[in-house]
């Protein structure tokens, strides 16, 4: 529909900016190419948002290669050196231990790790905003950090809102209405959006929408006629809010409140 910089309504040429990357360029056209109206205080902010999703889409693909396994919550795996697991499966960040340090060993010793695709994608967000703001600011915002199915740090921003039109680095939801018992860990597949019709889904890997369905739809109950299906609804990180940790947007952090942990709508799991 239309990006506002700065009171401005800007068309296509905006792609056209040398700062931007040919995947950055994609998420601008797919942005322009919306009904949704987004709009930014200045070109800072507005690059900001860009540069988080382009790496959203970078730790996608990192995670993807990193030696992530899929599990259940009952056997999530940290590296112990940075982690600890409570017996619901819970991904606890050790005391002492800088967030930075705990989220990059998940990409550096993936090996070590196992969880499930809510997780993931929370990973994901992590990585994302840690390249994107300060360090200092990072450890600070996500002290106490836990990986666990939708629970996550209210410093993150995250919200959920009923779309059918996403943009490279949003979050979606691939549902199994019909999924078999013994596979219940398939009743859906959390995913991230890359652009031109790609969703990386952790434990599925990258593939098309009808593809991420196809595969969904082996789990289900014998003789089911209910296919999987990709929700009208999309999750985003609060880029505007999270702009200000970084040094472009430097000025009187307003912080959220201290540790809250929230628990996305939909998630059914206590974390201890």
């Amino acid at each position: 529909m239309m990006i506002i910089i700065g009171g401005i309504p800007q068309n296509e040429e905006l792609i056209n900016n040398p700062v931007f990357t040919g995947e950055q360029q994609n998420i601008v056209m797919e942005m322009l190419r919306t009904n949704e109206l987004f709009t930014y205080t200045s070109f800072q902010q507005f690059l900001f948002e860009i540069n988080v999703r382009s790496s959203t889409i970078s730790a996608s693909r990192a995670l993807l290669e990193s030696g992530v396994r899929f599990s259940t919550f009952a056997n999530s795996k940290g590296n112990p050196q940075f982690w600890d697991v409570t017996p619901k499966g819970a991904i606890v960040i050790k005391p002492g231990i800088k967030p930075s340090d705990a989220l990059s060993d998940i990409f550096r010793n993936g090996s070590f790790y196992s969880f499930e695709c809510a997780t993931a994608m929370i990973v994901v967000f992590f990585r994302a905003v840690l390249e994107n703001i300060d360090v200092d600011q990072f450890d600070r915002l996500f002290d106490g950090m836990i990986l666990y199915d939708w629970q996550y740090d209210e410093d993150l921003g995250v919200t959920t809102t009923r779309s059918n039109e996403f943009v490279p680095g949003d979050c979606v939801y691939f549902i199994n209405p019909d999924v078999a018992p013994e596979t219940s860990y398939f009743r859906g597949e959390n995913a991230i959006y890359l652009g031109s019709n790609l969703y990386y889904g952790h434990g599925i890997g990258i593939m098309d929408a009808q593809s991420m369905i196809d595969k969904l739809n082996t789990f289900r109950i014998p003789g089911s006629l209910q296919s999987a299906y990709l929700m009208s609804q999309v999750t985003r990180l609060g880029y505007k809010y999270l702009f200000q940790f970084s040094s472009t947007g430097r000025g009187i952090p307003i912080f959220l409140l201290e540790n809250k942990t929230v628990i996305h709508v939909g998630s059914y799991y206590s974390a201890s």
